[in-house]
């Protein structure tokens, strides 16, 4: 595969696991890890990407950790979890519109077989997750507290970044306004 190739493909997955992060921030599915994804492999090519990262990251780190504070949330996350590949299967078996459907039966379960796909992986992954932060974070006031601790590091890089980049937007306008 020529560079050229590999750059574009690598851009290509990129942008849909991005965005399929972004959709899922509404739509069943883990969203701040999708878009963690997208944003490494954008990474690659970017550099507003790679500032990207890490705060992405340490926020869906944030959120699983929250998912198994407390048991009521771990049996919660893992009901949800459930949830979505029984409905997955429900896709995926296709079965007749019920008689209480009230709009037209082409309309009921739209996407076919792939949206069930996609929901059964979507589960498989919240699932996965929810057994990495429950060994990870369940009952560890520690490594919730050490987590906190890099995003608020985090926010001041860049906040720092920020002020960075604010401060040389200000010095090429004033650069441009002596040029002319």
């Amino acid at each position: 595969m020529t560079g050229a190739a590999k750059r574009i493909l690598l851009e290509a997955v990129g942008w849909i696991l991005l965005l399929a992060g972004v959709a899922a921030m509404v739509l069943p599915g883990p969203g701040l890890l999708l878009m963690a994804a997208g944003l490494a492999v954008l990474s690659q090519q970017y550099t507003w990407a790679e500032r990207l990262l890490d705060p992405v990251m340490l926020r869906a780190l944030r959120a699983a950790a929250e998912g198994v504070e407390t048991w009521p949330r771990v049996v919660m996350s893992t009901i949800g979890g459930l949830s979505l590949a029984g409905f997955g299967a429900l896709w995926i078996i296709e079965p007749d519109a019920p008689s209480w459907w009230p709009i037209a039966d082409k309309w009921w379960l739209v996407g076919g077989p792939w949206t069930g796909v996609t929901l059964i992986f979507s589960s498989l992954l919240a699932l996965a997750l929810i057994v990495y932060s429950f060994r990870r974070f369940h009952g560890k006031p520690e490594a919730v507290a050490a987590l906190e601790s890099k995003i608020d590091e985090a926010d001041v890089e860049a906040d720092e970044e920020r002020e960075r980049l604010r401060k040389r937007v200000e010095e090429r306008r004033h650069h441009d306004k002596g040029e002319r």
